[in-house]
């Protein structure tokens, strides 16, 4: 029986579904079963899993179910004591699984070991760094503040802590993740692996970049989470909020976005303002307010230009950093 179950959801990953399973062949640690749940996939997923010849892969297929539902049904497949989740468009670096194996091995009060993460493109380009956060012990309070895990593909989790809190829930993507984290973090320790190991990849056809639907979720998520928070906890709750929105705002205005999406980054801003009358006296609202005035007063040309020559004032690494800063 393996000891680390690693399971994959895919819905028509045929792009990168190999890249994926590669990373988790190519892992310093061996003694892992792969479990593959192919979600209702139309393209030619399965075709191209099926070239990759491993004992120790396993294909089930389902009808679609999205993501949150996909990992329920690994977790019910999985033998191994621990578990890791794996995006179909993500990849581990080869140290991966070893590395946080031993800081669980090392830190038995710890239930979660993560690592850091970088973005990269659709075609597997460096986007920006992640969060690159190093809290180990009751990250419960941080937690609450943010999802500094930033996605699915990063923790090992011990398998006895996930039967305690219970399965993903799948009434609430895309932040059924942040969610889960909560969940165990109120009940046991984290530790960190302060290196980066996973490479997110970020796509416009990704389920975090439905900005009005992670902005219901995320608020559901908020108001779960703090009606089970103690009282000595309840003020982060406008943090939490207004973290939110930064996040969403910023998210909002990646890259050189059209006027739709602007204005969106301005309601998501407005948030923000309202819930912490502090981001006024930074100098980032600055960078914000003006990329949004730039998109939206020039023509599209010209903006686009704009911002292209100043990519350094409109990084949004450096804004996002800003937001890190807040936890």
């Amino acid at each position: 029986m393996a000891l680390i179950s690693v399971i994959i959801p895919v819905y028509n990953g045929e792009k990168t579904i190999r890249e994926t399973i590669e990373s988790v062949l190519a892992q310093t640690f061996s003694d892992w079963e792969l479990i593959i749940i192919n979600d209702g996939s139309t393209d030619s997923t399965l075709e191209v899993i099926a070239n990759i010849k491993d004992n120790r892969l396993k294909v089930f297929s389902y009808p679609n179910a999205k993501q949150a539902a996909s990992r329920n049904r690994g977790l019910s497949i999985a033998h191994g004591e621990f578990i890791a989740f794996l995006d179909a468009d993500d990849v581990w670096m080869p140290d991966k699984l070893e590395l946080q194996l031993k800081a669980l091995q090392t830190n038995t009060q710890a239930a979660i070991a993560y690592s850091w993460t970088d973005c990269i493109d659709e075609s597997g380009q460096f986007l920006r760094r992640g969060n690159h956060i190093n809290l180990t012990g009751n990250v419960y309070a941080q937690m609450l503040l943010t999802d500094f895990l930033e996605h699915g593909s990063n923790p090992l989790i011990r398998r006895d802590a996930l039967n305690q809190v219970g399965s993903f829930d799948e009434s609430l993507p895309p932040a059924e993740d942040w969610d889960m984290w909560l969940r165990l973090a109120a009940r046991y320790q984290f530790v960190a692996v302060p290196s980066v190991q996973v490479l997110y990849r970020i796509s416009a056809n990704s389920a975090s970049s439905n900005l009005g639907k992670m902005e219901v979720a995320c608020l559901q998520v908020i108001e779960r989470a703090f009606s089970q928070a103690p009282e000595s906890l309840q003020h982060l709750k406008k943090h939490s909020i207004a973290n939110t929105y930064k996040y969403l705002t910023f998210k909002a205005l990646e890259g050189f976005v059209e006027r739709r999406r602007v204005l969106e980054a301005g309601r998501f801003l407005w948030y923000t303002v309202k819930n912490d009358r502090a981001i006024l006296f930074s100098r980032i609202i600055l960078k914000v307010l003006l990329k949004i005035a730039v998109i939206l007063l020039l023509p599209t040309a010209q903006a686009q230009a704009l911002v292209s020559r100043f990519k350094g004032l409109f990084n949004t690494s450096t804004i996002l950093g800003y937001l890190r800063q807040t936890v």
